[in-house]
């Protein structure tokens, strides 16, 4: 039930496309819309990607983990991603409770994973907006905010795994 170089390379790479864009574009973007869903679309779409060709428990604990680990090397003082940690571990956990069938395979799957995506995604806005953002923001709009980037990703990524799956590409 080990993780092999494959599911190693994936990890990598779901970490590596989340952290950059994380680290580059989204702080753009959040200073020029204070909008935070940029962040989570870029999670969801990693988190996706990566345990639908995994789909081993532990994979988008691992891949939120790593993306945390470069962020704040990054950008030191950007505490508030932990939140986002913390959304990997869940939306990570209810997939493998959920099944990876279930996620993936199945005729609900997209209503499942979006689910589950703006689950935690909406978790990491009341854990950003109650501990780093010093009552700044309304916390349901805030959350609100969060939990539409969930969706958004959640819907690209599923986007991504579907056209994978039709070119052939199977995990």
């Amino acid at each position: 039930m080990g993780f092999n170089s494959r599911d190693i390379a994936v990890m990598a790479l779901s970490t590596a496309f989340w952290s950059a864009l994380n680290v580059t574009l989204a702080p753009i973007f959040w200073q020029m819309t204070h909008l935070p869903f940029l962040c989570d679309l870029l999670a969801m779409i990693s988190l996706i990607l990566g345990l639908w060709w995994v789909r081993k428990p532990g994979t988008g604990t691992i891949i939120g983990l790593a993306t945390t680990f470069i962020n704040l090397v990054a950008r030191p003082g950007a505490f508030f991603f932990l939140g986002f940690t913390a959304a990997s571990i869940v939306f990570d956990l209810a997939v493998y409770l959920v099944g990876y069938d279930n996620s993936f395979s199945k005729k609900t799957s997209p209503l499942i994973l979006v689910t589950l995506g703006v689950f935690s995604t909406w978790i990491a806005s009341l854990i950003i907006g109650s501990f780093f953002m010093d009552g700044r923001v309304p916390l349901l709009w805030f959350s609100f905010l969060h939990a539409s980037g969930g969706f958004i990703g959640s819907i690209i990524g599923i986007i991504l795994v579907k056209s994978l799956e039709v070119r052939g590409i199977k995990p």
